[in-house]
Parts: structure tokens; C-alpha cells; sequence
């Protein structure tokens, strides 16, 4: 994927995700932050159980983003919320 697509992809992953989990966003770039960390993630994640990674700007590859990026909200939440 190219990097806008990264980026646009990233953005609204990231935006679903923490409305998930946080029932709020995080801001405009730490979604976008979370949601290519979250593509990769979910690309990982999809790769081991044999389905294919993100490939471009369409519903599975935001879908495949917002796994991966509720795993790395979870683990972040995880791992600050022990330390506070």
C-alpha cells in the first residue's frame, strides 16, 4: 500500500477501534498512529491463520486494521494502565 493509503486506512481503523474500546477517540494522530501499527499487527495476525494482509483502501484491509488495532489498544491499555 502506499503511504496515503496507509494513512487513510490507519486513520479510520484507528478512530473504530478506540471507540470500541475507549468508547472515545484518541485524537487525530495517535488513531492514525494506532490504526497502521494496527494494519501491521493485523496483517501478522491474518498471515499465521492464513488469510491475506492488508493490500489497499477497502473494507477487508480496514476491517484487518481495526483487529489488529483493538490487539495493540488493548496490550497499550494493558501495559499504562499496570504503571498508573
Amino acid at each position: 500500500m502506499s503511504i496515503l493509503a496507509w494513512l487513510v486506512v490507519g486513520l479510520i481503523a484507528g478512530f473504530i477501534a478506540s471507540k470500541i474500546i475507549n468508547k472515545r477517540g484518541e485524537g487525530v494522530i495517535m488513531d492514525i498512529v494506532l490504526g497502521v501499527v494496527g494494519a501491521i499487527v493485523g496483517g501478522f495476525i491474518f498471515n499465521f491463520f492464513g488469510h491475506s494482509a492488508p493490500t489497499g483502501i477497502n473494507l477487508y484491509s480496514i476491517f484487518v486494521a481495526v483487529i489488529g488495532a483493538i490487539v495493540v489498544l488493548l496490550a497499550y491499555h494493558a501495559v499504562v494502565g499496570r504503571r498508573v
